[in-house]
């Protein structure tokens, strides 16, 4: 797993604050794993990964994710309940508090970067308390080289330490955990909360102020891989709807599995050096490539054993739904190195309808991709949190809201821009429910939606009749290699048509609904692509 030379720079945090620490520097992997496990806070599992508990908090907080509102923000950000302002002064003082409380303690440090492309590189250094939180960055953050080291400057900083619990009635936060962006120091805030995808996504949410802000090029929540012919698909989507999974293909090279920029000389960069997969149900016939990364080096998060032994039970969700696993992106075989792909021909919008009235896969116009891309789409099912008995809509603008500071038709604006000039086909694809909606029907089998991604990349659906769905509008194809043709038609799978076009009916009003907000901005192409009522 130890790739690496050791390092022996020596480095101060005075700068930061943090006075009179014991500093353990860009320590290997191997070195962060067995401390982990030598101070009780993880263990080892039957493949040789590390497993670890990230205690009260298994998945992020967005009631708890804050902007400091300063000259850089204020006229910018799109603020309200994802973007959260935050005072400049109760920022400093927060920050001194957290500064001092790992002050004389043992930290660890990496420095790293992110954005593979060298004309977006951006230098970061992560500040942890603990060294698995510290592994967590070597996995997803790209790695630099001892002459890197050597001459690195940072340019943000991520200070995350879950054992510091704020007080909201003094220091402004709604409750003990927090996650704080300040564009003016460049710091990335953590505290409170031990669940390292808070890392992650701070750094994401900078990156997509920083872009189109500043460089000019979109930030993308997605997936990408690139084929033989070197062309790169783009799969858009929200957590559980196949984002990781369907862009590790077999017959495709993986540039990145979560973050991405598309730039204006029409490349597209991963933002990491990492993977970070749910594992809820994971199996190796399934998803081979996520499976077989866990080994030496990769790090779960809140899984359980099998009674009496160290091998995973990926079905226990006792401790959270939100399982995961992270792993540096080279223990997957089949990858693009580099991380940067070219010529962008297909984009594909991940769904997960709960609801089995979207077609499986449907061709999308200009219009109706960027009302889709705004809409964000997926539905949750009965049982993944409180309260939830029934499937129920989740729109995320941009397919990741939370991370996204402008107003979402920024980054809609920018995409359809780019999908014209690429030329570049966009499909809808439901991962979701055919036959009827959760409970009644069935999960899309994945090796047709599979080999629907697959007919469409090979252009084998340029030639076949399309008909238009009779609500939404969009185009699906009556017929695709290796796959069934009468579940092509979602219509055609539910015993009771009629049910069916009243549901489709009421799906369409909560797109409506819930594009109300969005209206105002939107531009006629855009207002188009509505679902037809």
């Amino acid at each position: 797993m130890d790739n690496y030379a050791l390092f022996t720079k020596s480095i101060s945090l005075k700068e930061l604050g943090i006075e009179n620490a014991k500093i353990q520097y860009q320590l290997t992997p191997n070195e962060l794993h067995d401390i982990t496990i030598q101070s009780g806070q993880g263990v080892e599992n039957s493949t040789g990964a590390l497993a670890i508990n990230t205690g009260e908090f298994t998945g992020r907080s967005p009631q708890d994710r804050f902007i400091v509102k300063d000259s850089i923000t204020e006229n910018q950000v799109w603020w309200g309940k994802v973007n959260i302002p935050f005072e400049p002064t109760a920022f400093d003082a927060l920050y001194k508090k957290v500064t001092d409380y790992l002050s004389n303690k043992e930290i660890f440090v990496r420095d790293s970067y992110v954005c593979a492309d060298t004309n977006y590189k951006l230098n970061v250094r992560v500040v942890t308390e603990t060294a698995w939180a510290n592994l967590f960055c070597h996995n997803m953050f790209l790695r630099l080289t001892n002459e890197e080291l050597e001459n690195f400057t940072p340019e943000w900083t991520v200070i995350c330490a879950p054992g510091f619990v704020a007080d909201p009635a003094i220091d402004g936060t709604r409750q003990g955990n927090f996650a704080i962006l300040d564009f003016t120091k460049k710091v990335a805030l953590i505290g409170g909360t031990g669940y390292t995808g808070e890392m992650k996504k701070g750094i994401f949410s900078a990156l997509n102020f920083i872009l189109p802000v500043f460089k000019n090029t979109l930030p993308m929540h997605c997936s990408a891989n690139v084929g033989e012919d070197g062309d790169t698909a783009i799969f858009f989507g929200l957590s559980g709807t196949g984002k990781t999974t369907l862009s590790a293909d077999p017959a495709r090279k993986l540039i990145g599995d979560d973050e991405h920029g598309w730039t204006n000389e029409n490349t597209v960069f991963n933002f990491e050096g990492g993977c970070y997969a749910k594992v809820i149900n994971l199996t190796e016939e399934n998803e081979p490539d996520i499976f077989r990364a866990i080994k030496k080096g990769a790090i779960l998060e809140n899984v359980v054993f099998k009674p009496g032994t160290n091998e995973v039970d990926f079905e226990d969700i006792s401790i959270t739904q939100n399982t995961r696993v992270s792993y540096p992106i080279d223990h997957i075989d089949n990858i693009q190195h580099g991380s940067i792909g070219k010529d962008p021909k297909n984009i594909f919008f991940l769904t997960a309808d709960a609801y089995g009235i979207l077609p499986p896969i449907s061709k999308l116009t200009a219009g109706q991709a960027a009302y889709h891309f705004i809409s964000g789409y997926t539905a949750k099912v009965a049982g993944t949190e409180a309260g939830v008995t029934e499937p129920q809509p989740n729109f995320s603008a941009c397919f990741g809201a939370p991370f996204m500071p402008l107003h979402p038709t920024k980054y809609a604006e920018m995409l359809s821009k780019k999908m014209k000039d690429a030329n570049v086909k966009v499909w809808l694809i439901n991962t979701g429910w055919t036959g009827g909606p959760y409970g009644t029907g069935n999960r899309m089998k994945l090796k047709y939606t599979r080999a629907m991604i697959t007919a469409a990349l090979k252009g084998q659906l340029n030639a076949v009749e399309f008909i238009n769905h009779d609500v939404f509008g969009i185009a699906i194809p009556q017929s695709c290699p290796e796959v069934p043709a009468e579940i092509l038609n979602p219509r055609n799978t539910w015993e009771n048509k009629e049910l069916y076009d009243t549901k489709a009916t009421e799906l369409a009003h909560k797109f409506e609904e819930n594009f109300a907000k969005f209206k105002e901005f939107a531009n006629a192409e855009i207002l188009a692509g509505a679902p037809i009522i």
